[in-house]
């Protein structure tokens, strides 16, 4: 029997964000650079919604997935400062060094960011998970109703509740899942969740491994982050038109999504997160309960989405995750397509029980 816990978060505005990280090193842009950079930014954005698409482009794949925490804008909000070197703009003098220093302010902004997550992550008391409990996630959830290629409808918020077995044998019934609210399909119905053989055939069952964590399995991975990226590389296999980048920033998001984590495993995917290209800071970002907190994010081009991850600012617990569909012909830029909030996470001993009734 495990106690649930319940993550909270708060707050507003990316101009804050050096207030929601007190001891972030100094940016390199000046005000008026920054609102130059601004500028620019915000003038493209309105030449690209008046341009007419080029029909020689294909549009981007889309890929309509439950987000990753996981695993999701145009105008890129980076760690205190917007940068934007666009073709043809002209550069005062000195606008590509100062751009350039603003970039790596924004990476100094990610790892300063991700090495705080880390930190709250491993200080966090966590009962080893035994192989015969299941983990209890309570969500909700909004997600898209439209259809395949059409377009975005976002539903009602509704509730989610799954049980993940722990089992680290090839199992078939890997959890039970219960969903509840208006136009839900079987609401308020428990559903067993099933899968089969790498190979398709029934019976055979899935071990426990990347694509089914369970807290023993996660706990033997490298803690170290050199190992840990290289396994994660290695093992992760990326979507049609998705990058490797993107297929493991999705794949941490997974490994962080419904799970209980060992504290040593958490802090070292958060750091490994920090080493992957084009993961920027969102100062202020919504999960599906409205709650405010900072966000982790990453554009695919491939693809045309954004996966975001959510975070209290105080805490630094996981609170939910955003994905959003980029700027393409026939879209709005960052238009939402699924949130979620995690309400609540325990471990239980049946898949008919929650945390308050162990």
């Amino acid at each position: 029997m495990t106690a649930s816990h319940r993550p909270d978060g708060s707050g507003d505005d990316a101009a804050h964000l050096r207030e929601l990280l007190p001891d972030a090193p100094e940016w390199d842009l000046t005000p008026a650079r920054r609102l130059h950079h601004r500028d620019v930014l915000l003038r493209e954005i309105d030449r690209e919604r008046t341009a007419a698409p080029t029909p020689a482009t294909p549009a981007p794949r889309r890929r309509w997935l439950r987000p990753v925490l996981l695993l999701p804008a145009t105008a890129m909000a980076l760690a205190g400062a917007l940068t934007l070197t666009l073709p043809g703009t002209e550069q005062e003098p000195g606008a590509e060094a100062e751009a350039t220093g603003a970039r790596h302010a924004a990476a100094n902004g990610v790892v300063l960011t991700l090495d705080r997550i880390a930190a709250a992550s491993i200080a966090v008391d966590v009962e080893p998970v035994r192989d015969d409990q299941f983990v209890y996630v309570r969500s909700l959830v909004r997600s898209n109703e439209g259809t395949f290629d059409g377009t975005v409808k976002l539903g009602a918020p509704h509730r989610r509740e799954i049980w993940v077995s722990q089992d680290s044998a090839p199992i078939t019934r890997i959890g039970v899942i219960r969903e509840s609210g208006k136009g839900v399909p079987l609401s308020g119905q428990r559903i067993p969740v099933e899968t089969a053989a790498p190979d398709g055939s029934a019976g055979q069952g899935v071990p426990a491994g990347i694509d089914r964590p369970t807290y023993q399995w996660l706990a033997g991975l490298p803690t170290d982050t050199d190992a840990l990226r290289a396994l994660l590389y290695d093992r992760t296999r990326p979507l049609d038109d998705e990058s490797k980048d993107q297929a493991v920033f999705r794949k941490i998001g997974d490994l962080l999504n419904e799970t209980v984590m060992p504290p040593a495993n958490a802090a070292a995917l958060y750091r490994t997160v920090a080493t992957i290209p084009g993961v920027r800071v969102t100062p202020d970002a919504t999960d599906a309960a409205g709650r405010h907190g900072i966000g982790i994010t990453r554009e695919e081009t491939g693809t045309a989405t954004r996966d975001e991850w959510i975070f209290d600012r105080n805490s630094f617990t996981l609170l939910g995750s955003r994905s959003y569909l980029t700027h393409t012909t026939g879209t709005r830029p960052s238009t939402l397509y699924n949130s979620t909030a995690v309400l609540e996470t325990g471990v239980v001993d049946r898949d008919d029980r929650v945390p308050t009734e162990e």
